[in-house]
């Protein structure tokens, strides 16, 4: 075998495991999910999609309402601490912050535009969703994040989940963390890269 045809197969060789290597990063989490759309608004009113938000980025999301007496306002400020170790490891252009609201009828833009501004937040890379009915976020929250998000019967207070999800680049949803106590900030800085 001549020098040209070793080499060209080293190359090849080469091209295939580089292209498995990069199927296999996100086939390495634990979770394959795909995430549907959402048609929704902003804190600023504007319209928008979770695929608007998610094109050519990954996202972190999390579901919360501004009534929440437990755990939104702990989750909230983590998310905040984590949008500052994201840009500090210079992320900031390749991940988009998603808070989803799963109390659409209290939370209007206004609502959450306020709620957010108890936060020290950038919202270049962070938006705070709304503006579908409970119907639509319960059946998302169900089939997109395979989480609960329900009004509790006689309250204004709703069961969702309390982690913090992250959605690939392509739309699905990989993984979720702790987002409530000691999230794992190292971890999920870690998967973000080893996405990018």
């Amino acid at each position: 075998m001549g020098v040209k045809s070793m080499v060209s197969i080293v190359a090849l060789g080469f091209l295939l495991l580089g292209g498995c290597q990069g199927q296999s990063v996100e086939e390495s989490f634990p979770m394959k999910v795909e995430v549907g759309n959402l048609a929704a608004v902003d804190q600023d009113g504007e319209k928008t999609s979770l695929a608007a938000l998610n094109k050519g980025k990954i996202v972190v999301a999390d579901f919360i309402f501004t009534n929440c007496d437990t755990v939104c306002l702990p989750m909230t400020a983590n998310m905040a601490k984590l949008q500052k170790k994201i840009a500090e490891a210079g992320l900031e252009d390749e991940v988009q912050l998603v808070s989803i609201s799963v109390d659409p009828e209290h939370d209007t833009p206004e609502v959450l535009k306020e709620y957010s501004s108890r936060y020290e937040f950038d919202a270049g890379n962070w938006s705070f969703l709304t503006g579908y009915s409970r119907d639509e976020i319960e059946h998302f929250a169900n089939v997109s994040f395979k989480t609960p998000a329900a009004k509790v019967e006689g309250s204004n207070q709703f069961v969702h989940g309390t982690s913090f999800y992250l959605v690939s680049e392509n739309g699905v949803l990989l993984k979720q963390y702790e987002g409530v106590s000691n999230p794992p900030y190292e971890e999920m800085i870690g998967d973000i890269e080893r996405l990018k």
